[in-house]
């Protein structure tokens, strides 16, 4: 009897430890699975904020592709429209051609980024500028269409009151857009500053005197944009706040691939008789010149409501630039007896009166000029012969505070 009891204790120990050490088992198992499984979701978590995180470095790293100045901290930047989403930039101004990338199978199209500018200054205290502005901004607004990965990039150069009230009036505008678009504000000052070196020369020969509105170098920022933007952006256009739009603006960039060769700057022609009689000098010692004469044999001069600067090409340039130089545009304005007050749209007619190569002269349906001052004051018998303009409009251009007709 001892013996048998013997080995039944001994069995029965045995059963335990085998139990025992069967649940550590188990245990060890478990622990290994809930290691690695929460390891792998610890990975996954690592690895998508290391991503974001990416994308955020990557974004911040482009952010300034677009400013006016790549040294200004005075820049802010807000993104609106329907589709609106913040992608890696690629700066392609072209509207033509798809630039992709390849990931694998998936293929993934860069945004292509197209540049418009705006003065937006001393609008704070204007309530008709910030009307002219809604005017603007809805009428383009309604007829914008761009194709997929297009990316419209509004400039505006403002002081700092006026870049308050563009934000809120931008964030209501900009509800009802159907395409991606971004906006960037720009110092005025740190801009001032920048530019007044390069056209100092030219204010003495294109403002109408100190403190008044074209006397300030920012209203040349067009002449010498080449040399503020950053050359990732190789084309932009530049519009005046009185406009309204009756086509698609895309339409407009398009016009950039008519330029002829040699061509830096598409502007369409002055419509009222303004450099007849700023040239009235030169043409009554040169009586046979067509400096001042109306379209289409003469040369009337341009406005500068709407442009667009290829600065790739005015980078370029070497004819264009040797013209910025003080002595150049001296010359010149001795030469045609030059004494304006309009700013860059000033230099542009002067300069090319003696380079009509350098531009691309757009259609005047792009900015049919409304202003009639000219009519009324001394050039009646002509004035109908430079205000002609036939075919659809597709930009009005209410200037000198004229009413822009409804739809």
């Amino acid at each position: 009897m001892g013996i048998p009891r013997l080995l039944s204790n001994a069995m029965a120990r045995v059963s335990t430890v085998r139990y025992y050490q069967l649940v550590l088992v188990i245990a060890a198992a478990l622990a290994v699975v809930a290691f690695y499984s929460l390891g792998s979701d610890r990975q996954n978590f690592s690895s998508t904020t290391k991503r974001i995180k990416e994308t955020h470095a990557s974004h911040n790293a482009n952010m300034n592709d677009g400013d006016l100045s790549s040294d200004t901290n005075a820049e802010q930047r807000v993104s609106k429209g329907a589709s609106v989403g913040e992608a890696d930039r690629t700066n392609t101004d072209s509207i033509n051609g798809a630039a992709a990338k390849k990931t694998g199978t998936v293929e993934e199209q860069r945004p292509r980024y197209l540049h418009a500018l705006m003065m937006f200054t001393k609008v704070d205290t204007n309530q008709a500028f910030q009307q002219k502005f809604q005017v603007a901004m809805r009428s383009m607004l309604k007829h914008a269409r761009f194709e997929d990965g297009e990316v419209l990039t509004l400039h505006f150069v403002s002081d700092e009151p006026s870049r308050e009230i563009g934000e809120k009036m931008l964030e209501d505008l900009l509800q009802g857009a159907t395409f991606r678009c971004e906006v960037s504000f720009h110092n005025v000052k740190v801009l001032t500053e920048k530019l007044f070196p390069i056209v100092e020369a030219m204010q003495k020969h294109f403002s109408a005197g100190s403190g008044t509105y074209y006397s300030d170098a920012i209203f040349f920022l067009s002449v010498a944009m080449h040399r503020i933007m950053p050359a990732e952006i190789k084309r932009i256009v530049q519009l005046d706040l009185d406009l309204k739009y009756r086509t698609n603006i895309r339409e407009l960039f398009e016009q950039f691939n008519q330029f002829p060769a040699g061509a830096i700057i598409g502007i369409a022609r002055e419509m009222q008789p303004v450099y007849r009689h700023t040239f009235w000098a030169y043409r009554r010692e040169n009586p046979d010149s067509k400096v001042g004469d109306p379209p289409p044999g003469g040369s009337p001069g341009f406005n500068s409501g709407v442009m667009l600067l290829d600065l790739e090409a005015m980078r370029r340039s070497e004819p264009y630039n040797q013209l910025l130089e003080p002595q150049s545009v001296g010359r010149l304005a001795d030469k045609y007896r030059f004494q304006g007050h309009l700013g860059d749209q000033d230099f542009f007619t002067m300069i090319g009166m003696e380079h009509p190569s350098l531009f691309h002269v757009l259609d005047c349906a792009w900015n049919r000029q409304l202003c009639t001052w000219w009519k009324d004051h001394g050039y009646g018998d002509v004035f109908q012969l430079y205000y002609h303009c036939q075919g659809p409009v597709k930009i009005y251009h209410g200037n000198c505070n004229t009413p822009i007709p409804d739809d």
